[in-house]
C-alpha cells in the first residue's frame, strides 16, 4: 500500500470558492477589455488618413470666411496700419529736412560767432541760437512720435 499526500490549497482557499472564481473572472475580463481597447487604438493609429487632394484636411471652421463684423475690423486695422505707415514716412521726411536746416543754421551761427568779438554777441546771433533750440526740440518730438507709434 502506498500512501499519498493530499494537497491543500495555498492561502485561504479563495481560489476554489465562488468568490475566488468571480474575482478571477472579473480580473480576466478586465484584462481582455484593456487589450481589446489597445488593439482598437493601435489599428486606428496604423490606418493612414485618406488623402484626397480635393478635400482639405482642415476643419470647416478653419476654412470659414470671416463674418461682416470681422471683415470690417480687419479693414479698419489695415487702414490704421497704412495710415500710420504713411504718417511715419512723412515724419521721417520732415525730420530729415529739419535736420538739414538745423545743420545749416548751426554752421551759419558758428561763422557769425567767429566774426564777432570775444565779449559781444549781436541780437541776430541770439535769435539764431533760439531758432536752433526750437528746431532741435521739434525734431526731438517728431523722433519720439516715430519711435512710439502714437
Amino acid at each position: 500500500m502506498v500512501l499519498t499526500k493530499t494537497r491543500k490549497p495555498k492561502g485561504d482557499g479563495a481560489r476554489f470558492t465562488v468568490e475566488g472564481r468571480r474575482r478571477r473572472f472579473l480580473g480576466y475580463g478586465l484584462a481582455i477589455v484593456v487589450m481589446a481597447a489597445a488593439a482598437i487604438a493601435g489599428s486606428f493609429a496604423q490606418q493612414a488618413p485618406s488623402l484626397n487632394p480635393d478635400k482639405p484636411i482642415l476643419m470647416p471652421e478653419a476654412n470659414r470666411l470671416p463674418d461682416a463684423n470681422q471683415q470690417m475690423a480687419m479693414r479698419e486695422n489695415q487702414s490704421k496700419k497704412s495710415n500710420f505707415e504713411a504718417a511715419n514716412v512723412e515724419r521721417k521726411r520732415q525730420i530729415a529736412d529739419d535736420s538739414a536746416r538745423l545743420l545749416k543754421l548751426a554752421t551759419d551761427l558758428k561763422t557769425e560767432v567767429d566774426k564777432t568779438s570775444k565779449d559781444t554777441l549781436s541780437l541776430g546771433v541770439i535769435r539764431k541760437a533760439e531758432e536752433i533750440e526750437k528746431l532741435a526740440h521739434t525734431v526731438k518730438e517728431k523722433m519720439k512720435l516715430t519711435m512710439s507709434g502714437n
